[in-house]
């Protein structure tokens, strides 16, 4: 058996520098004729660097090393300075179950709640006035299909060449004691079920970093979404799910939402444009059809939001026809036309373009 010489302890530096950071057998046989080894030799010395078959990067062990210490000792990102109480809103009226929201924010009792109803009738920006006029810091998530356990609760984020855990908005709204508002919820799969403690008031393990954060005072949930987490029968919310049983049995209180009384919705649009009689004509079309909507008579409805939309449309273009056909055009020909028509009924005098 031939003579085979040891290598140096630095033969890796020695390969770096001859052939850089990624190599291949080639590379590796002719370093190892140079060192008098065989190449065999070399390539066992070499495992922990080998990508696949006869192909190495010599800085994946370095690399490795690096990631490995940084989760074993993590650094954690410092949670939000800023104040989170949203701003009062002067165009805000309340209505429906406006009062029994707030006082059960006001309490700052652990009482999830949850709040169901058509789109755009205000759920959302209720709950938003609830915690301005409370005091309350709120913190908002949209939900959809694809959120998930990191999104929620947090996870690693590469910031500055460094790995760092980064709290998710629930850890964020636990350690403030804020309210957590999960918006569209029905939108949510499965994943949600991360949730299941937290909804139970007992906090959360954050098993990525070995840490158990517990609600402070003041911290509850608020859910919204357009259905009772039962899916839509009809189709007309597309994308809602199913919400698995014993995560919907965890709120105490549902709270259905419907439209403003006309005499409210006549109150939100005066607010928004000084126009009151064309915002009555409004109201009083939006209630023709919201009622020819539950008689099965349409597909589809107005909703507070959108006559909010046309009024502002109203502020900018100065013409009726022009505000109420750029803000309805969203739906198919069909309904836009039905729609047109019903307001001929409260507005003989608004003629539309066919």
């Amino acid at each position: 058996m031939p003579f085979e010489r040891k290598l140096s302890v630095n033969f890796v530096d020695e390969l770096r520098e001859q052939f850089g950071n990624e190599i291949d057998a080639s590379h590796v046989k002719k370093f190892a004729t140079s060192q008098g080894c065989a190449y065999p030799t070399v390539a066992r010395k070499l495992k922990e660097y080998q990508v696949k078959r006869g192909s190495w990067n010599l800085t994946v062990e370095e690399g490795r090393e690096i990631l490995e210490k940084a989760i074993s000792n993590p650094t954690v990102l410092p949670s939000v300075e800023r104040n989170l109480v949203p701003v009062s809103d002067s165009t805000f009226v309340k209505f429906g179950n406006f009062n029994d929201v707030k006082k059960i924010i006001s309490s700052k009792l652990f009482y999830p709640m949850f709040i169901t109803g058509l789109s755009g009738n205000g759920k959302t920006f209720s709950v938003e006035q609830a915690c301005a006029q409370a005091n309350r810091e709120l913190i908002r998530v949209n939900i959809s299909i694809e959120t998930d356990e990191d999104d929620l609760i947090g996870g690693f984020r590469l910031v500055d060449g460094n790995t760092v855990w980064h709290n998710g908005p629930v850890v964020e709204a636990l350690q403030r004691g804020a309210v957590l508002l999960l918006d569209e919820i029905d939108l949510a799969s499965n994943k949600i079920l991360c949730l299941q403690s937290i909804l139970e008031g007992k906090g959360v393990f954050l098993k990525k970093i070995g840490k158990y954060v517990q609600p402070a005072k003041g911290f509850t949930v608020v859910a919204t979404a357009n259905t009772k987490g039962k899916g839509s029968d009809d189709g007309r919310f597309v994308g809602t799910n199913v919400l698995n049983e014993a995560f919907l049995e965890r709120f105490p209180v549902t709270f259905e939402q419907e439209y403003p009384t006309p005499a409210n919705e006549q109150k939100i649009l005066d607010l928004v444009c000084e126009e009151s009689e064309f915002n009555k004509r409004l109201v009083d079309w939006a209630d023709i059809i919201r009622k020819t909507f539950f008689d099965g008579g349409i597909d589809e409805v107005i909703s507070t939001r959108r006559l909010v939309h046309i009024v502002r449309a109203y502020s900018i273009f100065g013409n009726r026809a022009k505000a109420i056909t750029t803000c309805i055009n969203r739906f198919d020909d069909e309904t836009k036309q039905a729609f047109q028509e019903l307001y001929d009924k409260v507005d003989a005098d608004v003629e539309f373009d066919v």
